[in-house]
C-alpha cells in the first residue's frame, strides 16, 4: 500500500466563535495539505476532535474533506471504539465510498488483555471491505498491544496492512518492525520518533505537527526514506521544538494555536479541551515567525 508511505496527517476540525464547524476553515485547511507534499489525510481522528462532534457534524466534516479533496490526495476514516460490535456495525453501515483505508484505534478505557485486542480486531477485519490502519495509543487507551499481538494480526488478516504506533517507544517500533511481514506499514505516531522509525524500516508517519509545518515534515520524511539522513536530521532539529510545543498543553490546542497564527483558522476547541493559553500562544507565535 504505497499510497501511506511517507507523511499523512491527522486533520483538526476548526471551530467558529459559537464553536459550530467552521466549514470555509476546513477547505483551506485541506487545500493547504494538498499545496505543501502531504501524501494522505486522516479524516475525523482523535485530533480532529471526533469525540465532541455529533452525527451530522461528523458527516459535515467527512463530506467537505472529500468534496475539496476531489479525490487528489489518499483518504483514511477513523472508525473505533471500546464496543466491538458498535465499532463494526458502523464499518458495515458507513458510506466509505471516498475513503481508501480506515484507521481504527485500540479499544479505550476497557483494557483488555491481548487476546482480548486480538479478537476485537478480528471482527473489525471480518466486518471491513477497505484495508485497515491499527492504531496503538496507550497513552489514551491505558492498555498497549504487544509486538507479538500486531504480527499476529498481521500475519492472520490481508486487509490489516499496518499500524499507527503511537507507544512512544523507538524498542517495540523496532520491534514491530522486525517482527511483521515486509509489506507491513509501521507508521509513526509520535513526531518526535518519525525520523528514527522511518530510519528503521518504518513507512513514514501519521503526524499532528506536519499538519502546520507541511512543507518542512513532509520533506524530512521523504529525506529519511531515501536515507538522506543528515538532511533530514537537519530538518528533525528544527522543527522538534514545536513538536514540544504544540503538545505541552494537549492536544489539539497547540496545533490550532499555529494556524491561528498562520491566518488558516482559529484556535477554538470544545469542551472538556480549552485553548492554548496566552504564554504557549506567545511561545507558538515565535516559533512560526521564525521557521517561516
Amino acid at each position: 500500500m504505497k499510497k501511506f508511505v511517507g507523511t499523512g496527517v491527522a486533520l483538526i476540525t476548526p471551530f467558529k466563535e459559537d464553536r459550530s464547524v467552521d466549514v470555509e476553515a476546513l477547505k483551506e485547511l485541506v487545500r493547504f495539505q494538498k499545496q505543501n507534499g502531504i501524501n494522505y489525510i486522516v479524516v475525523l481522528g482523535t485530533t480532529g476532535e471526533y469525540a465532541t462532534l455529533n452525527k451530522n457534524e461528523r458527516e459535515l466534516v467527512k463530506q467537505t474533506i472529500v468534496e475539496e479533496n476531489n479525490a487528489e490526495l489518499p483518504l483514511v476514516l477513523g472508525i473505533g471504539g471500546n464496543n466491538t460490535q458498535a465499532v463494526c456495525e458502523q464499518i458495515k453501515t458507513e458510506n466509505l465510498e471516498s475513503f481508501d483505508a480506515i484507521l481504527s484505534v485500540s479499544p479505550y478505557y476497557v483494557k483488555p488483555t491481548q487476546e482480548g485486542i486480538y479478537q476485537h480486531f478480528k471482527k473489525v477485519s471480518q466486518a471491513a471491505t477497505l484495508p485497515v490502519i491499527l492504531y496503538n495509543v496507550p497513552g489514551r487507551t491505558s492498555s498497549n498491544m504487544s509486538p507479538a499481538t500486531v504480527a499476529r494480526l498481521a500475519n492472520d488478516f490481508e486487509n490489516i496492512i499496518g499500524i499507527k504506533e503511537a507507544a512512544g517507544n523507538m524498542v517495540q517500533a523496532m520491534e514491530m518492525i522486525s517482527q511483521t511481514p515486509e509489506d507491513f506499514l509501521v507508521i509513526s505516531g509520535d513526531d518526535m520518533l518519525t525520523l528514527p522509525m522511518v530510519l528503521a524500516g518504518g513507512a513514514g508517519v501519521i503526524s499532528v505537527i506536519a499538519e502546520g509545518f507541511p512543507k518542512q515534515f513532509s520533506e524530512m520524511v521523504q529525506l529519511g526514506l531515501s536515507r538522506e539522513v543528515d538532511e533530514a536530521y537537519k530538518i528533525h532539529y528544527q522543527i522538534a521544538p514545536a513538536i514540544d510545543l504544540i503538545f505541552e498543553e494537549g492536544n489539539p490546542a497547540g496545533i490550532k494555536a499555529v494556524f491561528k497564527k498562520l491566518g488558516l483558522a482559529e484556535d477554538y476547541v470544545r469542551l472538556p479541551l480549552v485553548e492554548a493559553t496566552e504564554n504557549l500562544s506567545a511561545k507558538i507565535s515565535a516559533f512560526v515567525d521564525k521557521i517561516k
